[in-house]
Order: structure tokens, then sequence, then C-alpha cells
């Protein structure tokens, strides 16, 4: 490659683009390694610089010529040759500036769209814990959050939301140690692609998170005819029916909320969910027992527009959240329960029926396991129809609809 002492002059002879159609190194014969690159097919010409450091060759861009002057570019491009004559590699360090400058807004957001496979309502659940509880953290650099810091807002955030005491659990642990665990995958995965981040700082609460107790509401067997007889007495008729459709299939609160007509086939008797919809993201065939039949069946005779089983006059065209439905049964019965009490309730009735666990978790559409065993059990649909009406024939007893087994049948309410 052509060589000649660079100056402004000589600098500014040199044709852009190159004759030749390719880029073309020109090296300065006093600064070894330092030189301008002149392009093969623009008038771009920049000051670059070069060498061999740790084994690897290294080109460092400087600036245009245009832009930086000769003395300007000669400065930068010594102390670059310095460091690379020490054995840093100039791209790492570059890459290590850029991450000390990473704040926890941009670490948010940069995780949130590599991550395609997040499911919507985990992509908000992160976001709203931390524009919630560390909103002035979001223009910090990661590098500047330190351990004292997570140990103080850690305890901060569970004071606040004690103090509010607005939730049924108003301990405020659940809400300290989630915001928590998002702030370590933020930095864990941030750390992967920037290692000279310093360490998790949240990992000062590797013996201090708070203890979550496993909620374990459920609707018992003594206070279903009652719950079952005052979400019958509901005025609104798509809250009745939508907590009539979780209590007897157990599915999660937004799956019944988003259930589409397309999703209900009442030829087949059957509820098809895909796994973009599902929490467990594998999609759920779930046949439908007899009651549920009818249910659907009456609901889609109502005639309403729209794609939704449950529609509602809301942003999403679908019924959002039960809360008032649920405080009404709870005045009149004095029973309180949450949509996840109705599916931890249908767990509970259908493990007291003795249908096979595979069986009970292919109705809840819980993992098979890791097991051998669990890995050749393929639970399909019609394998799940007969649990599912056995299910739904112990609830009917429960609730005062039938009698028991082997007595005469009495429908609720005759004599």
């Amino acid at each position: 490659m052509p060589r000649l002492k660079l100056s402004n002059t000589t600098t500014n002879r040199l044709r852009a683009p190159d004759p030749s159609g390719k880029p073309r190194l020109h090296w300065d014969t006093d600064l070894k390694g330092f030189g301008v690159l002149v392009s093969g097919k623009t008038n771009a010409k920049t000051y670059i610089v070069q060498r061999d450091v740790n084994g690897k060759t290294r080109r460092i861009t400087i600036g245009a010529t245009n832009v930086f002057s000769l003395d300007d570019a000669r400065l930068d491009a010594e102390r670059v040759l310095a460091d690379m004559y020490r054995g840093i590699d100039p791209k790492e360090k570059r890459k290590a500036v850029l991450a000390q400058g990473i704040t926890l807004g941009v670490a948010l957001d940069t995780y949130l769209i590599a991550r395609k496979t997040l499911r919507p309502k985990t992509a908000r659940d992160y976001r709203l814990s931390v524009e919630r509880y560390l909103p002035d953290w979001l223009e910090t650099p990661l590098k500047d959050i330190t351990p004292e810091m997570v140990e103080g807002r850690h305890r901060a955030i569970q004071e606040e939301v004690a103090q509010r005491g607005r939730t049924r659990i108003a301990k405020g642990y659940s809400a300290a140690n989630s915001t928590m665990r998002v702030l370590r995958v933020l930095w864990n995965y941030t750390k992967e692609r920037n290692p000279d981040l310093p360490d998790n700082p949240v990992n000062r609460l590797r013996r201090a998170w708070y203890p979550e107790e496993r909620r374990e509401g459920v609707v018992t067997a003594t206070d279903l005819p009652a719950f079952h007889t005052a979400v019958l007495g509901l005025d609104n008729e798509v809250h009745r029916d939508y907590l009539l459709l979780v209590l007897f299939t157990g599915l999660r609160r937004n799956e019944a909320a988003t259930l589409r007509w397309a999703d209900v086939d009442l030829q087949e008797r059957m509820i098809r969910l895909p796994a973009k919809r599902t929490k467990a993201g594998r999609k759920l065939d779930l046949p439908m027992s007899d009651y549920l039949h009818d249910l659907l069946t009456a609901r889609r005779a109502i005639g309403r527009d729209g794609p939704y089983v449950f529609s509602a006059d809301s942003k999403s065209g679908h019924m959002e959240e039960p809360r008032f439905a649920l405080k009404r049964i709870e005045g009149a019965t004095g029973i309180k329960a949450t949509v996840h009490d109705l599916r931890r309730t249908f767990v509970t009735v259908a493990e007291s029926c003795d249908i096979p666990v595979y069986a009970l978790k292919g109705l809840v559409n819980h993992s098979m396991g890791s097991d051998v065993t669990a890995g050749y059990v393929v639970a399909g649909p019609e394998r799940l129809r007969e649990p599912m009406q056995k299910v739904t024939d112990k609830f009917k007893e429960l609730i005062g609809l039938v009698a028991p087994v082997g007595e005469n049948v009495v429908r609720l309410g005759e004599k």
C-alpha cells in the first residue's frame, strides 16, 4: 500500500473515489499505523488507525478528513496506538465505555425489543415494575446502581405498598421482590453483552428476599352453593357467565377474558386456545362438559357482535377484570375470592375426583414435568373428555344442581 507524508495538502490531493474503483489505504510515513482510507465508490476520505493487538488485526476509524483536522486526527491516532502497544484492544475499550453509560431505561427498552418471544403481558409487567417503583433510576447508568441502593429501594418499595394497604395481601413483599427480579434480569442480559459492567447489585439480596406466602384461596365445598347462587344473581350476564366458565374450566383470568368465538367449536364440543394466548405457551384443547356446552350455546344465542365470547365496551373489546362482580358476591355472601381462587377451586375439585395426575395437568395446561414417563404422555383432547365431565359432575353435586350419585336427581331450587 502506498505511503506518503500526510499533510493537509497531500490529503486534499488524494483522489476520491479512487481511480481503481476500490478502497485504498495511504499510510503515513511518520506515524506507523496511521493513514487515510479513500473510498473506491464515493468521495469519502477517512483517517484510520490499524495495528495487530492480542493476535487480532484492529482497524479503528478516527473520522472523516473534512471533519477532523490532521493535527486532531494524529493526536487521536497516537492515543489509540499507545493503547494497542500496551495490548489494549480499542474496540473492547469502546464497548466497555459504552456499557458504562447504558442507563436502566435503555437496558429495559433493549431487553424488551430483543426478547421477541416474551409474552405481551410479561413485557407490560416488566415495564410497569420499573416505571412504577424505579422511575428515578431510568436515566441512571447501570454502573452507578450500587448494592446499597438496591437494598434500600427493596425495603422502600415494601414499606410503600404496605402503607397503601390496598391489596388483599398488603405486606408489599411481592412488589418489592418482583421489581428487583426484573432489575436482575435486565442487568444480567446487559452484562452478557457488556462484560465490563460491575457484578449484579441485586446479588446483595441473596439472603434478604422477603418471604412470599403461596396463596391458597379457594371457594370451599361448603361455600360453593352460596357462591354459585350469588353468581347466578349478578345483573351483568357477561360477568356472570365469565365467572361460571372460569369455575367450571379452571382457565386463567386472561385466557378466559380473551376467549374468542373462533376458539369455540360447539359442534365438536371443544375449546381450542392457541399457544400464543396461554400463559404456558402451549396450546390448550379443552373438551366441553355438558354444563359448558349449555353455557356457551346460550351465550352464542344472545347474538352479540364482535369476536369475543365476553365482549365489553372496553379498549380491548373484551371484559378485563370482574372485580366489581366479585365484590358484589362478597357483599352478598361474605365469600371473598379472586379469579385465580376459582382456578384453584377447579384444581382442588378435580383432584378430589381421583382422576389421573396427567389428565389433571392436561385440563389446566400445566407442564407434564421432566421425568421420562411424562415425556411419553400425550394427553389428547378426547383423553381429557371423560375427566372433564367427571369434574363437572362433582361440581354439580357440590353446588346442589344434582343429588349425589345413587340418589334421585334434583334440580337446584326444586322441592
